[in-house]
């Protein structure tokens, strides 16, 4: 079945990591065999042919460049302007992927259409057809100032997140608290202006509050779990569960191991051990469920190889191809083929449709 991922970190792998994701995972991880440089080496689970081989044709993929101050124990950048310069750069990977026929950009409803369109038609090879993306900014530090986004804007983005971890220059993120900081509430105006998708992943929960007061617009959570199920500020509560879906907003079950099953430590423990596989995202698809009274606000936001690999992905993943069992996971649990297809690819077609009519 034709799935829609609505978070990856392909450009930052491909440029930071420096993986050519041309390529199949296994011949990363072999070129990866004896690095130790970072700790998903060779443990990568991404690439453009085995996201075609998993029918993964359409991705919401991130430019992403924090800015950090001096004295931060966080990785990033020394000033917005060199945050800025990477995420450009990271575009023009995209750029490149598309020129390569690898890939391409998803701006609107047209050509939405037509490349589901494409991916649905069973009279073509998967493997020959491009990975469609829609451009999204994970954290906004890399906006010098507020005129970057329409600059942004005009180069595809389409959607934006403005928090990641860590304080930040238009909110605070994942492990802080607060309100949007004044820009932030520009920011948050000016994406309503330009009808952009306000991504709520890693606000922190006042600016969660405050983002949603503000902007009129369309909102998703791109790649979220749930806190009742895992105690943590970066989890969705029950109510912002329910504040999404009074907004018409699709959550993208994320399959970091630690956002996954309660007690989880980073870096540290096994995913193995822990009981940390693909089902465990069902139990989190199900509160929702619960919640809503429905399917329709549930669907994937994998987040896979983000800056983590299979040390800390669900033990029964190897590649991002596995997606495809969760199928099967999700009729053990009752759920129907039309639930199925809303979790796969018709919920987030759903809610672009109605973004971008």
């Amino acid at each position: 079945m034709f799935i829609i991922d609505a978070h990856l970190d392909l450009s930052m792998n491909a440029l930071e990591w420096n993986r050519d994701l041309r390529m199949p995972v296994s011949h990363i991880r072999e070129r990866e065999k004896g690095m130790t440089d970072k700790p998903d080496r060779a443990k990568n689970t991404v690439s453009l042919p085995d996201l075609r081989r998993g029918k993964i044709g359409l991705v919401v993929a991130t430019q992403i460049a924090r800015y950090v101050e001096w004295g931060s124990e966080l990785p990033g950048w020394n000033s917005p302007h060199q945050a800025w310069a990477q995420t450009q750069g990271q575009l023009a990977w995209y750029k490149a992927m598309e020129a390569a026929g690898e890939m391409i950009q998803i701006t609107g409803l047209p050509e939405l259409e037509a490349h589901v369109r494409l991916w649905m038609d069973k009279g073509q090879p998967d493997e020959k057809k491009p990975v469609g993306f829609i451009l999204s900014l994970e954290g906004a530090d890399s906006l010098v100032e507020l005129s970057y986004l329409e600059k942004a804007y005009a180069g595809g983005l389409r959607a934006l997140g403005p928090a990641h971890y860590g304080p930040g220059r238009y909110s605070p993120g994942t492990g802080m608290s607060g309100p949007l900081t004044a820009k932030g509430v520009e920011l948050v105006k000016e994406m309503d202006r330009l009808n952009m998708i306000l991504d709520v992943t890693h606000l922190t929960d006042e600016a969660f509050d405050q983002a949603l007061d503000l902007f009129k617009g369309p909102v998703w959570a791109s790649h979220h779990n749930c806190r009742a199920l895992v105690p943590h500020q970066r989890q969705l509560t029950d109510a912002q569960i329910k504040r999404l879906i009074e907004r018409g907003s699709v959550i993208g079950g994320v399959l970091d191991a630690w956002m996954m099953v309660p007690g989880y430590i980073s870096r540290k423990s096994d995913p193995f051990e822990m009981k940390a596989n693909l089902a465990v995202l069902t139990d989190h698809y199900d509160h929702i469920c619960q919640i809503a009274g429905n399917t329709n606000h549930i669907a994937i936001g994998s987040d896979l190889d983000g800056m983590f690999g299979t040390e800390q992905s669900p033990y029964d993943i190897d590649t991002i191809a596995d997606l495809q069992n969760l199928r099967g996971l999700l009729q053990k649990k009752g759920y129907g083929e039309k639930d199925i297809e809303n979790i796969f690819h018709g919920n987030w077609l759903s809610f672009l449709r109605r973004a971008w009519k």
